[in-house]
């Protein structure tokens, strides 16, 4: 029973605790505060708290300037990692609740400095996402995503994506070449989804539908087997009457 209970007690490292208690009493000082008050609000010895702060400055965990610490850069990117992975669980859980209420696979993709972007999928064994089996950024003009992120942008825009990107089949199914391609994106209303039928993935047919979240292209999908094609429609209308509840969660991403 005893070492029973010494497993259930948790090892803690003194000296990171007191890392943590240095760094937080430094973020409760704006303009700096110098190592005596530090080690004094963190309760460390002055001695230990030197050899702390030594090290958190050398790690750009705190910033030393006449004799005063503030925080460094290494603690912001901290922060920022965190509201990453909060975004993005955001931007997850609104796939998810689309995904179980539709009943399909979901994604979500952005156009970001020249190339297509999957940020993220929501898919289940009843609602299996399409493989990626071709490069997905390079084959944007075979799938609904990139074909719905393409027609969001500018002539030149698109053109230059085309020229790092050359249109090739894909599948059988593929649009045949960059005239048809351009011809079909320029066709499309701005906010019209984009069908897709086996032209990236034998046995897949797709829809995507243009998001406005900022200067930035975006676009939901989602994906169904082909013998599934006729739920595709009703489905494309479910989450496009729906996707104004998403804009705020789906917004965040574009920061990713």
């Amino acid at each position: 029973m005893a070492g029973a209970t010494n497993a259930a007690v948790p090892t803690l490292i003194g000296s990171v605790q007191r890392a943590l208690r240095l760094l937080e009493a430094a973020g409760a000082h704006e303009d700096g505060a110098p190592a005596k008050q530090l080690a004094r609000e963190a309760g460390i010895p002055l001695p230990t708290a030197y050899h702390l702060l030594r090290t958190l400055t050398h790690e750009d965990y705190l910033r030393r300037d006449k004799g005063v610490f503030t925080l460094g850069d290494a603690v912001g990117r901290l922060a920022r990692s965190g509201h990453v992975q909060m975004r993005r669980s955001t931007v997850e859980d609104s796939l998810t609740h689309w995904r179980d209420a539709i009943g399909v696979a979901v994604y979500f993709a952005v156009y970001r400095e020249g190339e297509i972007e999957l940020v993220a999928v929501a898919d289940a064994p009843y609602a299996p996402a399409v493989r990626e089996w071709a490069d997905f950024p390079e084959t944007g003009h075979a799938h609904a995503i990139g074909q719905c992120l393409l027609s969001r942008l500018d002539e030149d825009a698109r053109r230059d994506h085309l020229d790092r990107h050359p249109v090739q089949q894909v599948t059988p199914y593929s649009v045949r070449d960059r005239d048809a391609l351009l011809e079909r994106l320029g066709s499309l209303g701005r906010m019209e989804p984009v069908v897709e039928r086996q032209e990236y993935a034998a046995g897949t047919v797709c829809a995507a539908i243009p998001i406005t979240a900022g200067d930035i292209a975006a676009a939901m999908a989602i994906s169904l087997p082909a013998h599934q094609a006729a739920r595709l429609g009703p489905a494309v209308e479910q989450l496009s009457a729906g996707v104004g509840s998403l804009m705020a969660a789906l917004a965040f991403s574009i920061s990713i």
